[in-house]
């Protein structure tokens, strides 16, 4: 019964989540809609950007998020069996922790590359 509960939540965060997304890059390319004449490479350009950048964002936090729960979930586990070497856990603990969140940061850097210093926007935008 609660699986299925936060199942049908999950599902409808993710759904929700994506066509934010999708919407989103769609409101901000209005931006760079073309005057008449103008091809829409400049537009599609811009909407895919956008939506590369949401993905970028989106796999490195889930991802730096699973892996500093896993490791407070085995810090946890494993000063409950030995709170002896409690200081040492913790320092290894706070390490990992800090290595999966530049995971996150990597990925943050990447979605402000593809969002404001775009190395192929001289081949789309003319």
């Amino acid at each position: 019964m609660m699986s299925s509960i936060f199942g049908k939540a999950a599902s409808i965060v993710t759904t929700s989540l994506a066509l934010l997304a999708i919407t989103a890059s769609w409101a901000f390319a209005a931006e760079a809609l073309p005057t008449a004449g103008e091809p829409y490479a400049k537009v599609l350009f811009a909407a895919a950007a956008m939506m590369g950048a949401v993905f970028s964002i989106a796999v490195g936090a889930v991802g730096a998020a699973l892996a500093i729960g896993s490791a407070a979930k085995s810090a946890c586990e494993a000063v409950g069996r030995n709170p002896g070497v409690q200081g040492k856990i913790m320092m290894t603990m706070l390490v990992g922790m800090a290595m999966a969140e530049s995971i996150a940061i990597y990925a943050l850097v990447i979605s402000l590359i593809l969002l404001f210093a775009n190395p192929y926007m001289k081949y789309f935008l003319f």
